[in-house]
């Protein structure tokens, strides 16, 4: 029965999912900062520039691991809803490289972007068909290509040197193709891995390249890009993206009975829930970490009740479900104006009431078993995620100003 797989699939997440506990007087009563200067800020444009870049690069590498995931198992229409999501992140990111170095360059960009995507196709369908010699041609094709990278943004920015920007696209090709080899394998649980591997990496892109454009272009992108503002806006964005992610990659396995996948799926969202904590850990000490863990972890099980609920037609469990993440946004917003004054309480439900509502859009479509609406909801959830961040970040850096000012001039 289907129930019954279902209840099976999401007892390891469920049983995750349990009631917080002191978050208000774990978090509540924080030392203030001193009277220092309140200079130090993560709204920047420099700041900007690095956390859409981080956004971006970590998008590409999730939804490329979506479409050779779904390639591999032979998944034909959410392949190519995936590898369509993946495309549009592409013009995305020639955009962010056009609203730098104008039109032309965006037009540029854009073609030698995709590049780089086909070949990981080549390899994709190499591995697919066990063909050596295919999946060896694709990667030379790869290695060659990083070379051509390297020399373009050379070529834009003389802050980036062809061969560092070469070896950073290079480590950028092997995480993902230990990604697709993983999937290949049916390791479900390697593949997340890798894929968490891999999104992380793209920092190791995104930040250089945003320092670099900050470094040749002061006056429009004012302020620094390395800063720990900066740098705690980034984070938090793109944990909370990821978050996204992984829950709508775990209810896709899940309303598609593929349970190893979801097993997998709901422990790399676990970790990136650890990650989220440990983030919030380091502003506000361990006791605050350990009672945001299990807070955090909640809004997760309220989902796995949801999409139990579709999933078996069960709607008085889906009214709950939906009632129960909406008391959350409560709960959850008392807990973080408890730490923060700068951070109201119906301010942050109402964002977080809009994340429950872009999730559910996400479940809803993979039940339909529409993957382009799913794809295109899943993006515009994970988009939204920056209207969380963004403010959590300037609030933290404002309540702690001398924290953030050693690295901020």
């Amino acid at each position: 029965m289907l129930k019954a797989t279902m209840v099976k699939s999401v007892c390891t997440l469920a049983a995750v999912a349990v009631l917080a506990t002191g978050c208000s007087t774990s978090m509540a009563g924080q030392p203030m900062a001193g009277t220092g200067s309140m200079t130090a800020t993560s709204a920047t444009p420099a700041s900007a520039l690095r956390t859409a870049l981080n956004a971006l690069l970590g998008e590409h590498v999730i939804l490329a691991a979506a479409a050779t995931g779904a390639a591999l198992d032979g998944r034909d229409a959410e392949f190519k809803a995936a590898a369509a999501a993946l495309d549009a992140n592409s013009v995305d990111i020639a955009k962010a490289i056009g609203s730098v170095y104008g039109a032309d360059a965006e037009q540029a960009f854009l073609p030698l972007w995709r590049r780089h995507i086909g070949f990981a196709v080549d390899y994709t369908v190499g591995v697919a068909t066990k063909d050596q010699a295919k999946q060896q041609k694709a990667v030379a094709d790869l290695i060659a290509y990083t070379q051509d990278f390297g020399a373009f943004l050379s070529s834009a920015n003389p802050n980036l040197p062809k061969s560092v920007v070469a070896d950073l696209v290079k480590h950028h090709v092997v995480t993902l193709k230990d990604v697709i080899d993983a999937q290949a394998s049916k390791d479900s649980v390697k593949a997340y891995a890798a894929q968490r591997a891999a999104t992380a990496h793209m920092k190791m892109i995104a930040d250089p390249l945003a320092s670099a454009i900050v470094t040749q272009f002061p006056d429009k992108y004012s302020g620094r890009s390395d800063t720990a503002a900066a740098g705690l806006r980034t984070v938090l964005n793109v944990a909370l993206r990821e978050h996204v992610y992984l829950a709508g990659a775990a209810t896709s396995a899940a309303l598609g009975g593929r349970d190893s996948e979801f097993k997998a799926a709901a422990g790399a969202l676990d970790g990136n829930s650890v990650d989220i904590a440990a983030a919030i850990g380091s502003v506000y000490g361990k006791d605050a970490e350990q009672a945001f863990l299990p807070l955090w972890r909640r809004h997760i099980g309220f989902f796995v009740d949801y999409t139990v609920g579709v999933a078996t037609k069960d709607q008085p469990k889906q009214d709950k479900a939906v009632n129960d993440l909406i008391g959350y946004t409560q709960d959850f917003g008392a807990c973080l104006q408890s730490a923060n004054p700068n951070l109201p309480k119906q301010v942050v439900a109402d964002l977080v009431k809009h994340h429950v509502v872009t999730l559910k859009d996400v479940v809803d479509a993979q039940a339909k078993k529409d993957p382009a609406r799913a794809f295109t909801a899943i993006r515009t959830a994970a988009s939204h995620m920056q209207m969380i961040a963004d403010p959590l970040a300037e609030a933290i850096v404002k309540q702690f100003p001398d924290r953030f000012m050693a690295s901020a001039n």
